[in-house]
């Protein structure tokens, strides 16, 4: 038998080449931000100057759940900051009173340690890991433009890999014509 090797038409690979980077691209950027939440840990993103040089606004920070008696002093815990608040900050623990249940927290940048102690109740967890910039993406992901440019790039993709698929199959039934 024998066989011919058959030459893709170069804008058909141009455009499947395109679709399927453009889908990898997506998934790398969507891995760090998914990931971790299967194996349970919660992310945020740090909005403020308070923890830098360490850990800079715009950083992206991985918490694990922890026991709040086995912090130590000089890690960094993630706490509601209010008992009525939703907002979360992360900031390093100055003192683990455990008679007290609650914890003495200072953020690197600012000169003296936070007025409130945090309660173990409003304890979220430990940091584990933190990675500048990424929080700014995290947070274009999930805001109403970020999910449209996310689907925009996805439906781009698609269109990009039937274009090109479109344009192979074509090339092929004009091929088989002239034969």
């Amino acid at each position: 038998m024998d066989r011919k090797k058959k030459r893709k038409s170069p804008v058909a690979v141009l455009c499947s080449a395109l679709g399927t980077v453009l889908l990898i691209l997506l998934v790398v950027l969507c891995l760090p931000l998914t990931l971790p939440r299967v194996m349970g840990y919660d992310i945020y993103t740090v909005v403020s100057g308070s923890m830098e040089p360490a850990i800079p606004t715009g950083s992206l920070v991985y918490i694990e759940n922890a026991q709040p008696e086995e912090i130590k002093e000089g890690e960094v815990i993630a706490f509601y900051g209010a008992r009525d608040s939703a907002a979360v900050i992360t900031h390093r623990v100055v003192e683990n009173n455990t008679l007290m249940g609650q914890f003495t927290t200072k953020g690197d940048a600012n000169e003296k340690a936070d007025v409130n102690p945090v309660e173990y109740e409003e304890f979220i967890g430990r940091e584990v890991l933190a990675i500048p910039v990424l929080g700014r993406a995290a947070q274009l992901f999930t805001s109403t433009e970020g999910k449209a440019a996310a689907a925009g790039v996805i439906g781009a993709a698609l269109f990009l890999q039937i274009l090109g698929s479109v344009l192979e199959s074509r090339r092929n039934k004009g091929k088989k014509r002239n034969s």
